[in-house]
């Protein structure tokens, strides 16, 4: 690869360790990319470890897909379609952070309570993949008609994770960051809300 590719893998690895230590990644599940110039680009393989990943772990891609699609991440083709139809889009990343991704079980909307995540990320409309068995035959489309069709930079899929693109790499962590904790605060606040109804049934 080039020496300008060492850098963007450098920092591909550093926010993937930093998202892979909050749990944002799993071991296999996961993927980041990186638009490079126009018509290809840098996405990590199938097999990527995220808490160890180097420049063996990512794979060159063009949209039109090669024999090097074998080896990609199967998230490969959602990031292509992105990059074709978003101009913004330098940077993506599919995540699923716990949190969040329980929050989406019980809840249609996530409306962060906190100061970060009202100023960052207001109220999110939590988008329902219904039918699991056929998720990743609709997923590229339904995923990128969702941001196509709205002003966000973040898409909370129910029971299934997190999709968000951004132009700057640390504001995109810093996006997936807030709407974890947000959400675990939110759990947390009905926790304490619940608790707190549960002793004024016993006051007298």
């Amino acid at each position: 690869m080039e020496q300008l590719d060492t850098q963007i893998i450098r920092n591909l690895k550093n926010i993937s360790l930093s998202m892979f230590r909050k749990n944002f990644f799993g071991i296999f599940h996961g993927s980041i990319s990186t638009k490079l110039e126009e018509g290809h680009f840098l996405i990590n393989k199938k097999d990527a470890i995220f808490d160890d990943l180097n420049q063996d772990s990512f794979i060159t891609l063009y949209h039109k897909q090669d024999y090097r699609w074998n080896d990609a991440s199967i998230d490969a083709f959602i990031h292509s379609l992105l990059y074709q139809n978003i101009p913004n889009a330098k940077y993506i990343a599919y995540g699923m952070p716990p949190f969040t991704i329980a929050y989406t079980l019980s809840h249609n909307q996530i409306t962060p309570k906190d100061y970060f995540g009202y100023e960052l990320l207001g109220n999110i409309e939590v988008y329902n993949p219904k039918d699991y068995d056929t998720w990743y035959e609709r997923a590229d489309v339904e995923i990128n008609r969702f941001f196509k069709e709205n002003d966000k930079k973040i898409m909370v899929i129910k029971g299934y994770g997190v999709y968000v693109y951004h132009r700057d790499l640390e504001m995109l962590s810093k996006l997936i960051a807030v709407l974890e904790n947000s959400c675990k605060i939110l759990h947390f606040d009905a926790i304490l809300q619940n608790h707190k109804s549960n002793e004024d049934l016993f006051d007298i």
